[in-house]
C-alpha cells in the first residue's frame, strides 16, 4: 500500500459511506415519486420500473377531494405552533443562560427529560382534558405542540446562547443599551443558527405527528397526517393516491428544511460569534 493511497483511503470510505446512506434515503423516495405517476394497473404489473407512461390522475383525485382542507389546517398548526415555540422557547432560553437562580443548571438540561415521553403515552390524559375544558380542534391541538416542543428547543437554544461571550452584552450596557434591546439587537442575530435548527425540529414535529393530531381534531379539522388513511379502503389501499398525497406531504417540510439549513450553514461558516 503506498503513502498517498494510505492517507486518501479513509477519505475514500466517507465517501462511500456517504454515498451509501444518501441511496439509502433517496430510493425510496424514488419509488414514492415514480409511484404516484402510474396507475393502479401499472403499479401491480410484475416488476418496478422508472420507464413508464406517467399520469397525473392520482394528483388530480386527491385534490379534488378534501386533502386542501388538511393541507390548509397542517400549515396553520405548523406555522403557528412553530412560531410560539420558537418565541417562548428563545425567552426561556435566554433567562435560563444569563439570570442566576438555585437550581439554573438542573433546570436547564432537565427540560430535555420531558421531550422523552412519547405523545401516544399523553394521548388519552389529554383528550379527557382538552374534552373537560372545551380546547379542541386546532386551537387545542397547537397548545399541545407547543409543550411538547418546547422542551427541546428550550435545551437547543440555551446552548447557543451560552456560546455567545457575554462581553458583548456588557460592552453594550455600558454604551447605554437596554436589556431587551440588547436581547433584540445583539442576541437574536446571533441565534439565527439555533433558531433555525430548533424550527425545523418543531414544524416537521407539528407536520408529521399523528396519534394527538388524530384524537384532538374532528373531520373538519385534520391535518395531513389523517390524510393517509383516506386511501385505505374496504376494496384494498389505492396505492397511486397514497404515493402522491406522500410526494405532496413532504414537499413543505422539505423547502423548509433546505431555506433553514442554509442559515444554519451560514452561521456555522461565517463565525457569527467571534471572542
Amino acid at each position: 500500500m503506498t503513502p498517498a493511497f494510505a492517507r486518501s483511503a479513509p477519505r475514500l470510505l466517507q465517501m462511500a459511506t456517504a454515498w451509501l446512506l444518501a441511496l439509502v434515503v433517496i430510493v425510496p423516495l424514488a419509488v414514492m415519486v415514480a409511484t404516484s405517476f402510474k396507475t393502479q394497473r401499472q403499479i401491480f404489473d410484475s416488476g418496478f420500473s422508472f420507464f413508464f407512461m406517467p399520469t397525473l390522475d392520482n394528483y388530480r383525485n386527491i385534490l379534488e377531494g378534501r386533502f386542501l382542507g388538511y393541507v390548509g389546517n397542517s400549515i396553520i398548526v405548523g406555522v403557528v405552533s412553530t412560531l410560539a415555540t420558537l418565541v417562548i422557547g428563545t425567552m426561556c432560553a435566554y433567562a435560563l443562560s444569563r439570570f442566576r437562580f438555585a437550581g439554573r443548571g438542573t433546570l436547564a438540561w432537565s427540560t430535555l427529560l420531558l421531550r422523552t415521553i412519547p405523545p401516544a403515552v399523553l394521548a388519552v390524559p389529554i383528550y379527557f382534558i382538552w374534552n373537560r375544558i372545551g380546547l379542541d380542534g386546532l386551537g387545542g391541538l397547537i397548545v399541545v405542540y407547543v409543550a411538547l416542543n418546547l422542551p427541546f428547543t428550550i435545551w437547543l437554544l440555551y446552548g447557543f446562547i451560552e456560546q455567545i461571550p457575554r462581553e458583548l452584552e456588557e460592552s453594550a450596557a455600558v454604551d447605554g443599551c437596554g436589556p431587551f434591546r440588547g436581547f433584540f439587537v445583539l442576541i437574536l442575530p446571533l441565534l439565527k443558527p439555533g433558531l433555525a435548527a430548533a424550527g425545523i425540529f418543531t414544524f416537521r414535529i407539528a407536520w408529521n405527528e399523528l396519534v394527538l393530531s388524530s384524537i384532538l381534531t374532528n373531520r373538519t379539522t385534520r391535518t395531513l397526517p389523517y390524510a393517509v388513511f383516506l386511501f385505505i379502503k374496504d376494496t384494498g389501499i389505492d396505492w397511486g393516491e397514497l404515493m402522491a398525497a406522500g410526494v405532496l406531504i413532504a414537499i413543505p417540510p422539505l423547502i423548509f428544511t433546505f431555506m433553514a439549513a442554509r442559515q444554519i450553514i451560514a452561521g456555522l461558516t461565517s463565525g457569527a460569534v467571534k471572542g
